[in-house]
């Protein structure tokens, strides 16, 4: 019985294990090791799934830097009587993009070593007003493709203590979906301001555009990763549901 219940041990489906009285002590102890195997597959199986979805998540943020890049590209192509000092400033922002992709490259090839319950952010003071200003900048393309516009409505000199990569990636998350999402010909409006919770200030922004509204039985769901409101919705956009 014992050499039996040792062969099953970890296997699916999972075993009863039944011993005479005289050993209860090694029923126990079998238990506990199937009980340990059986959590130690499980970790691994979430890690792999934490690891692909890792591969997801920066496959997504690849497409903002090459958006801006193919963006800026073809106007220094199609216009060629752009003032020099517009020139320089497009190829400014191509070049940061260029340089932001082989950063997320790079994540790629650390994936292995990287652990997605396990972000290590790296905090410092930042300029929320001049990390925006710049980020609208280098979605005028995009929002030209469909003629919007990007207001800002903040406080100079906005500051927050965070971290400045991520905070940047989730900005463009929220700016790409509000591209994405808008009405043609319409204004997306970014409002910032600071507010005081329990003796302490806050920086709160509020990303703002105009499209079809989200079904109330449906907002519960929109922060579930890879959740998508309907299938022509992910067609038009091409996301993967991890924006938000």
């Amino acid at each position: 019985a014992v050499s039996d219940a040792c062969a099953h041990i970890g296997m699916s489906p999972p075993f009863e294990l039944r011993l005479p009285s005289f050993v209860q002590e090694t029923q126990l102890t079998l238990q506990q090791a199937d009980a340990r195997i059986r959590a130690n597959e499980a970790a691994a199986r979430d890690a792999e799934q934490r690891k692909n979805d890792l591969v997801v998540y920066l496959a997504h943020d690849l497409k903002t830097p090459i958006a801006s890049i193919t963006g800026y590209l073809t106007l220094l192509h199609d216009e060629p009587d752009i003032p020099a000092a517009q020139v320089s400033r497009y190829l400014d922002v191509t070049l940061k993009n260029a340089l932001r992709l082989d950063d997320l490259i790079d994540e790629f090839f650390e994936i292995t070593r990287f652990n997605l319950s396990h972000i290590t952010l790296n905090y410092s003071k930042i300029n929320l007003t001049l990390l925006l200003e710049q980020l609208c900048f280098e979605f005028q393309p995009m929002l030209s493709e469909k003629g919007l516009s990007c207001q800002l409505e903040l406080p100079p000199g906005l500051e927050a203590e965070c971290d400045a990569d991520k905070i940047e990636r989730v900005f463009e998350n929220l700016l790409r979906n509000a591209v994405s999402y808008s009405f043609p010909d319409c204004r997306i409006s970014i409002y910032g301001k600071v507010e005081q919770v329990l003796e302490r200030d806050f920086a709160v922004l509020r990303f703002v555009n105009h499209g079809n509204t989200i079904p109330k039985e449906k907002l519960s769901r929109i922060f579930e990763q890879f959740y998508r409101l309907d299938s022509s919705r992910s067609t038009r956009t091409g996301g993967a549901g991890l924006g938000l």
